[in-house]
C-alpha cells in the first residue's frame, strides 16, 4: 500500500524531473551573489596589508618579505573605552583594519557561520573602533600615543555629497584616493610629517618586491604585487581592470596612487544593504516603510529634505486613518549582531516624529508647548540620515569646558586669518610642507595643556598645505554665513539679505569647531560617538543636544550650529528618540 506522503514524493519528484527536462538551468541557476569585481578584491587585501607601515620599514632591514620577530606594541591590544582586546594583528604593523574593524572579534563555528546568540556578536563594527581616540604607534619625536580623533564607520561613508566629495571629520581630503594616501603615509601608520617621501618610497618597495608567499598574499591568490599591477593574464578573480593597472617601470608616486585607488574602490564599495531599486532594507524603519507602502527615497530632483517632510506627511496620513502597521518580527529571523527585537512599534513611531519634527517658529525657552521637537532633520535627512555638511554641535567646548572650567572655549585665544598665516607654525597642523607646526588646534585636550583642543574644519579651511578641498569648503560656509545674515523669512515682503561678503578672513571663523555630521544608520555598531568619542550610549548623545540646545539658545555656545536653538525635547522624548535610532540598526555584514 502507497502513503499519502509517499506519493506526494513520487508526485514532487516527477515534477522535478519535467522541470529538468524543460527548464534544464532552472535549478542549477547561481544562487549565489555574484563575486566581488578584481579591484575591490585586491582592494581588501591592501586595506590588510601590514607592511606598508613605518614600523615595519624600520625593522624589516629592507627586507620586503621579513617577518617581523615582535609585532608593533600598539597592536597587541585592541583598545576600547573599558579597557583592552586581544589585538588580531598582534605581531605586526599597522594596517586599515586594525583602526576599522568589522567581524574580527565575533565568534563562528567550524564552517565560519556566525554563531547565533553568542554575546560576542554585539562586538560587530561598520568599520570602524571601539576606542575614544584611535591609538597611533609610538614615535618618540612627538610623543603621541593617540590620534586626535576616532576612526568614524567607513560604511555608506562615500555617498554622494552636496558639495562634492570632502573627506575626514575635517574636510582634510578631497577624494578617497587623498584620504588613503594621506592615511598610509601619515601618523596613523607612523610616519610623522616629516617622513612623507620615505613613506612613498617605502610602499613604493613593498609593491616592487613582494613575492606573493605572505599569508596574507596567500588568501588574495598569491599573485605578488607587481604582477597584479602590470599584469594581464592572471585568474579572473584578480585581473585588475585596464584602468587599475601600471606600467612595470612606474614611479614611486605612481605606485602608491595606484594602490590609493584599488584600496579606495573597496571603501566606497562599503555600503549598507539595498534592494534592486536602491532602496534600504534591513532595518526595522526600512520594513516599516516597505510594508506600509511608504516612500523609501526622494523622487527624482527632489531634496532629501522634501522628501523627509513628504514622508512625515505620508505617515501622519495613514496613522490618521488607522491603517497604520507596525513591525513585529523579521522575515529573515531576529538580529544576529543587536541586542534588542526586531521591531517597530508606537515607542519607534514617536521617535520618528520627533526626530522629523521642525518648529513652527522661533523656540525661546525648552519647555511648555514647544516641547516635542527633535529638529534632527535638518542634519540628518531621510534616508542616508546625514547631510554630509559640517556643523559645530559644540561636542569641542563641552570636552574643553568639561577639563578647564565653564565658559574656558569661548575665552580661549583663537587667531584671526592673517594672524595664522603669519605664524603657521604656531597655530596650524603639522603637514609635510611644515612638519615642525605644533597642531595646537588638532590636538587632545588635557588639564596640563591649556590651549590645546580640536577646530575641526577651521584647521584646513584657508590653509594652503591642503589645497584640494578649499573651494568645496568656501562654498559650504559662504552659504552657512548667507543663512546666518538673512533677516525677514522667506516673505515677499522681507528685507532683502545684505551682501554677504565671503572673503576667506571673514568666513574662517565660521569653520570655529565644525565637524562633517555623521550617518545615523546602524549606531548601535559604531559607538563611542563623536569627533572624540565622548558619549558612550544614545542616550548621552540625546542629552548632549538638549544641553547643547539650551546652551545655544542663551548665547552661551561658541560658533554653535544655528540648528541647535530649534531643539527642544523633554525628559519623556529620549527614549523613544533612542527606540527609532536603534531602529535604524541592521546585520551589517
Amino acid at each position: 500500500m502507497i502513503t499519502k506522503s509517499f506519493a506526494g514524493r513520487i508526485i514532487l519528484i516527477l515534477l522535478v524531473c519535467i522541470q529538468l527536462l524543460l527548464f534544464p538551468t532552472f535549478l542549477f541557476a547561481q544562487e549565489e551573489e555574484e563575486g566581488d569585481p578584481p579591484e575591490i578584491v585586491n582592494g581588501e587585501r591592501m586595506f590588510l596589508e601590514t607592511r606598508f607601515a613605518q614600523f615595519f620599514a624600520s625593522n624589516s632591514g629592507g627586507n620586503a618579505n621579513f617577518q617581523l620577530v615582535e609585532g608593533d606594541p600598539v597592536l597587541d591590544e585592541t583598545e576600547t573605552v573599558d579597557g583592552t582586546m586581544p589585538g588580531p594583528f598582534a605581531g605586526q604593523s599597522m594596517n586599515c583594519r586594525a583602526c576599522h574593524f568589522v567581524d574580527a572579534f565575533i565568534n563562528t563555528n567550524e564552517e565560519g557561520e556566525f554563531i547565533e546568540g553568542d554575546p560576542s556578536n554585539v562586538l560587530m563594527k561598520t568599520y570602524s573602533d571601539f576606542a575614544r581616540r584611535s591609538p597611533v604607534p609610538d614615535r618618540a619625536e612627538d610623543d603621541a600615543t593617540h590620534a586626535p580623533r576616532n576612526s568614524p564607520p567607513l560604511v555608506n561613508a562615500s555617498l554622494p555629497r552636496r558639495f562634492g566629495d570632502l573627506f575626514h571629520f575635517d574636510a582634510e581630503f578631497n577624494s578617497m584616493e587623498d584620504l588613503v594616501i594621506g592615511t598610509l603615509t601619515g601618523r596613523n601608520y607612523g610616519w610623522l610629517p616629516i617622513e612623507h617621501s620615505n613613506a612613498l618610497a617605502h610602499i613604493a618597495h613593498i609593491i616592487r618586491n613582494d613575492n606573493g608567499q605572505g599569508e596574507l598574499a596567500q588568501e588574495f591568490g598569491g599573485i605578488p604585487y607587481m604582477d597584479l599591477l602590470t599584469r594581464t593574464d592572471l585568474d579572473p578573480e584578480f585581473q585588475l581592470p585596464n584602468e587599475f593597472l601600471i606600467s612595470p617601470g612606474a614611479s614611486d608616486k605612481q605606485i602608491v596612487d595606484a594602490v590609493a585607488k584599488i584600496i579606495s574602490a573597496y571603501v566606497i564599495d562599503l555600503m549598507f544593504s539595498q534592494d534592486e531599486e536602491g532602496n534600504f532594507n534591513l532595518t526595522p524603519y526600512d520594513r516599516f516603510l516597505e510594508i506600509n507602502d511608504l516612500p523609501r527615497q526622494p523622487e527624482n530632483n527632489e531634496s532629501e529634505d522634501d522628501y523627509s517632510k513628504r514622508l512625515l506627511d505620508a505617515i501622519k496620513q495613514k496613522e490618521q486613518n488607522s491603517n497604520l502597521l507596525f513591525v513585529t518580527d523579521n522575515l529573515h529571523g531576529p538580529f544576529m549582531f543587536h541586542e534588542q527585537e526586531f521591531r517597530f512599534g508606537p515607542s519607534e513611531l514617536k521617535g520618528l516624529k520627533l526626530f522629523f519634527s521642525t518648529p513652527d517658529g522661533e523656540i525661546e525657552e525648552a519647555e511648555g508647548e514647544n516641547l516635542g521637537v527633535g529638529n534632527c532633520i535638518t542634519c540628518h535627512a531621510a534616508p542616508n540620515f546625514t547631510d554630509f555638511s559640517f556643523h559645530n554641535t559644540g561636542a569641542t567646548q563641552k570636552e574643553y569646558d568639561g577639563i578647564h572650567g565653564q565658559g574656558a572655549f569661548e575665552q580661549l585665544e583663537i587667531p584671526s586669518y592673517k594672524e595664522r598665516i603669519r605664524n603657521k607654525n604656531r597655530w596650524l597642523p603639522p603637514t609635510p610642507a611644515h612638519p615642525n607646526a605644533t597642531g595646537i588646534f588638532r590636538s587632545i585636550p588635557a588639564a596640563n595643556k591649556p590651549g590645546h583642543t580640536d577646530l575641526g574644519l577651521w584647521n584646513v579651511f584657508g590653509n594652503r598645505d591642503f589645497r584640494s578641498p578649499q573651494r568645496k569648503i568656501w562654498r559650504h560656509l559662504c552659504e552657512e554665513l548667507r543663512g546666518e545674515e538673512r533677516t525677514g523669512g522667506d516673505s515677499p515682503d522681507a528685507p532683502p539679505p545684505p551682501r554677504i561678503d565671503c572673503r576667506v578672513r571673514n568666513l574662517l571663523p565660521v569653520a570655529i569647531a565644525m565637524f562633517k555630521t555623521s550617518g545615523l544608520r546602524d549606531l548601535g555598531h559604531s559607538a563611542p560617538y563623536f569627533h572624540n568619542g565622548q558619549e558612550d550610549t544614545l542616550v548621552d548623545v540625546i542629552d548632549f543636544y538638549r544641553d547643547m540646545s539650551d546652551l545655544a539658545r542663551a548665547e552661551q555656545l561658541r560658533n554653535g550650529a544655528k540648528e541647535l536653538k530649534d531643539i527642544n525635547l523633554g525628559e519623556d522624548d529620549v527614549q523613544p528618540l533612542v527606540d527609532f535610532m536603534n531602529s535604524l540598526n541592521e546585520d551589517y555584514e
